[in-house]
């Protein structure tokens, strides 16, 4: 796939605060990428730059080849989803779907077919004539969708475009979007602080927080190889620890020594994630304690094990009576290890909850 977009040292203030910080980002042709991170993080900042509607203090923004900061939202090979849809009330499914190509003085043929053609992706065809206050609000997202595809754009921007769907309506809508953007092949950039929604759809995905980009990658290695805790508690539940490597394959944590497959400089201060899916209840293992917690979570209990200064939590099959004895086992591909932040401490509590403190 050959580059569409990149960011290059893009910064942006409001007033005094810094909202974006030398954010730099390349996003391939055909691909679905994910801005994901809490309220405030600046992934929709930098999706408005992206389309136009807001301009970088400083940086460049480099699409098909072209510097285009200055460049207005119309004047971009780039389409925008909204979660509010952004649909006009007086016309119907098909007027608003051809809007845009109305203003471009396209002959009615062709906006007839292009327009049919949009709908038939979105599975709205019968739709056609109805009135846009007669559409739920799943119906209305699919219109919305129809209209950015039948402009043909390079990119397709989402703003949190599922977040007004109730959950069942919004995970059927996850995977339709999916395979639309299979079918069409059209770059989408999506932002959503639902990380479901980023693992199960992205083909990469950028976890940001406070103004930079903490981690880039491929779902599954952000998952398994988080660069932090900050990532690493974002992404999924995790259990975090304060620990020392050993030597390059072995790490120690709450007083034990175990074998890991990360490789670390012997001596480092680092920390580590355990999954809790990825651990285990055995007869006999290093971490003994007492079933603080029993939660059924659909298709697992949630149990959480605390000893005299450690608490886990462990994804279990079964429900387990609260006071039990128990331990708690670690295989070596089950620890990931990180390490340590420069300018940042991780305030690890017992049960690997993390605060944030600058040093």
């Amino acid at each position: 796939m050959s580059e569409v977009l990149q960011l290059k040292n893009i910064n942006k203030f409001y007033e005094e605060k810094q909202i974006l910080n030398s954010i730099d980002l390349k996003v391939e042709r055909g691909e679905f990428l994910t801005l994901i991170g809490p309220s405030g993080c600046g992934k929709t900042t930098t999706l408005r730059i992206i389309g136009g509607f807001e301009k970088p203090d400083s940086g460049e923004v480099i699409f098909e080849g072209k510097e285009i900061s200055n460049l207005p939202p119309n004047e971009r090979n780039i389409n925008t989803v909204f979660q509010n849809y952004a649909l006009f009330p007086h016309l119907n499914v098909f007027d608003n779907v051809a809007f845009g190509l109305r203003i471009k003085k396209i002959k009615e043929s062709e906006i007839k077919k292009k327009v049919e053609n949009a709908l038939d992706l979105v599975d709205l065809a019968k739709y056609s004539n109805r009135d846009i206050s007669r559409l739920s609000g799943g119906q209305k997202q699919r219109v919305a969708i129809a209209r950015a595809l039948v402009n043909e754009p390079e990119i397709i921007l989402f703003d949190e475009p599922l977040g007004a769907l109730d959950l069942k309506l919004r995970k059927r809508m996850q995977i339709e979007l999916k395979n639309i953007q299979q079918e069409v092949g059209i770059t989408f950039i999506y932002v959503t602080h639902d990380q479901e929604e980023a693992l199960s759809m992205s083909d990469k995905i950028a976890v940001m927080n406070k103004g930079i980009i903490e981690q880039f990658g491929s779902p599954q290695r952000i998952y398994e190889e988080p660069v932090n805790a900050f990532v690493a508690n974002f992404l999924g539940d995790s259990n975090i620890f304060r620990g020392k490597m050993v030597d390059k394959s072995k790490v120690n944590f709450l007083n034990h020594d175990y074998p890991c497959v990360d490789k670390v400089e012997p001596g480092k201060d680092v920390s580590v994630m355990l999954r809790p899916e990825y651990l285990y209840l055995s007869e006999n293992a290093n971490l003994k304690g007492k079933v603080e917690r029993s939660m059924f979570k659909g298709t697992y209990y949630d149990i959480r094990v605390c000893g005299d200064d450690f608490c886990i939590n462990v994804h279990h099959p079964e429900n387990i009576e609260l006071g039990t004895n128990v331990c708690v086992a670690i295989d070596a591909d089950a620890i990931h290890v990180m390490e340590e932040r420069t300018g940042f401490g991780e305030l690890v509590e017992p049960g690997g909850n993390v605060r944030w403190k600058n040093i």
